[in-house]
């Protein structure tokens, strides 16, 4: 079993011990330097962190393999790349760019394995007279027919 193998090994015995884990990505350079990316059902904490880090490290030997260990939670701002985080974040604003860059902005009111569904209000021209009237617009995504998906964080 080679490093990057091995290293992918002890990361899934470390997510299947937490099963609100996920991972989102997992990065082995050149030089052995391990980058971990997870999210959770519930977020992320340091403990977990801390714990997926320990399964990895404790179950690597360091006289047969120089590395450097480095285990993160998704930031706030990152794109959101699997389907379980859609689901998760369900009910909150979302930013969506498209493959045309048009950019949605709304709420994530429904999410599941294949697809996703953005609603947003807009102000359009009335059909007959003057004047705007606000109307609900929704859109529904498959996976990958999109630029970005970030969820909006206000303050």
């Amino acid at each position: 079993m080679n490093f990057k193998e091995q290293v992918q090994k002890l990361v899934d015995e470390a997510l299947s011990e937490d099963p609100s884990l996920f991972l989102i990505d997992l990065r082995i350079g050149a030089d052995n330097s391990i980058h971990i990316e997870l999210d959770g059902d519930q977020g992320v904490s340091l403990e977990k962190c801390m714990n997926v880090s320990r399964k990895v490290e404790h179950n690597l030997d360091r006289e047969e393999q120089d590395f450097s260990l480095e285990v993160s939670s998704s930031g706030v701002g990152a794109p959101l790349q699997l389907p379980r985080q859609f689901i998760k974040n369900q009910g909150r604003k979302i930013a969506i760019t498209d493959l045309n860059d048009r950019i949605v902005e709304g709420t994530l009111t429904a999410a599941n394995e294949e697809e996703f569904v953005v609603q947003w209000k807009t102000r359009e021209p009335k059909p007959i007279g003057k004047g705007k009237v606000t109307v609900t617009k929704t859109e529904k995504y498959t996976y990958g027919a999109y630029k970005t998906a970030k969820i909006m964080v206000s303050i």
